[in-house]
């Protein structure tokens, strides 16, 4: 597949979206252990942009097959998966990943499942799992009780009104129970603190496409608006609170 359309388009924001908070380790093995799955075993992982949950898959031993429609997106994983043998990367869509039916025991989608027709993208799901497979979706969620995540949210809704995050901060059981394919979904929320440099968390904003899309034209602004905030805080290191929240089903017989 060459020259995929999706509708949101991460090609300008895919250079500091490594810079974005890693997963809860803690989430993803328990994740892995209600899946009984162990080194060896066969992931599709799709939406893998930059390779955030692709790298701690294979650092547990999966062997991985990275799908994702955006080139430079793309490019940014393959360079930061460069170094583990056991992973392959996909030009493909959720709703249409080009990949061989029935070849793995996991698919997964982080933080990419609010971007595709969900109920579509459960349906490739399926054809892709083994018998009794699993699937996965995961999000990290700001802690907004914290008080530089409370204030930079008070700077974006002061800026953009009717700010809102959209599928991915909905419950996911609803939709995956909807579609009749899965079994009773397992929710694990693990908290992750998100420890870098000032300059660098305010430069992960420049990848964040939810906000992008509803600040339009003013999206530097607001950016620039939040890294005044993370500099009244006077450091260069900042530690950030996250939950990772993550969605885990086994696929029906």
């Amino acid at each position: 597949m060459t020259g995929i359309k999706v509708e949101w388009d991460y090609s300008k924001l895919a250079q500091t979206y490594a810079d974005r908070p890693d997963y809860s380790p803690g989430g993803i093995d328990a994740m892995l252990a209600i899946c009984k799955l162990g080194e060896g075993g066969r992931v599709c992982d799709i939406g893998a942009g930059s390779g955030h949950l692709t790298l701690p898959l294979l650092q547990r031993g999966m062997i991985v097959d990275a799908v994702e429609p955006n080139a430079e997106m793309r490019q940014v994983g393959i360079s930061r998966t460069k170094s583990q043998k056991n992973v392959q990367w996909f030009e493909g869509t959720g709703e249409k990943t080009g990949r061989d039916a029935a070849a793995y025991q996991f698919v997964t989608f982080g933080s990419s499942f609010n971007v595709v027709d969900r109920p579509s993208a459960l349906l490739e799901t399926v054809r892709l799992l083994k018998p009794r497979g699993w699937f996965a979706c995961m999000w990290n969620h700001r802690d907004l009780d914290d008080p530089l995540q409370a204030e930079v949210e008070n700077t974006i809704r002061s800026q953009i009104k009717d700010y809102g995050y959209g599928a991915r901060r909905e419950d996911q059981a609803p939709i995956i129970r909807a579609s009749g394919l899965f079994a009773k979904p397992y929710v694990i929320e693990a908290p992750v603190v998100h420890v870098t440099g000032a300059e660098t968390w305010v430069n992960a904003w420049r990848s964040h496409a939810t906000l992008a899309r509803q600040a339009g034209d003013r999206f530097d602004a607001v950016v620039d608006s939040i890294e005044k905030v993370v500099g009244k805080y006077g450091t260069d290191k900042i530690a950030v609170p996250y939950t990772t929240r993550m969605w885990v089903a086994q696929k029906k017989e």
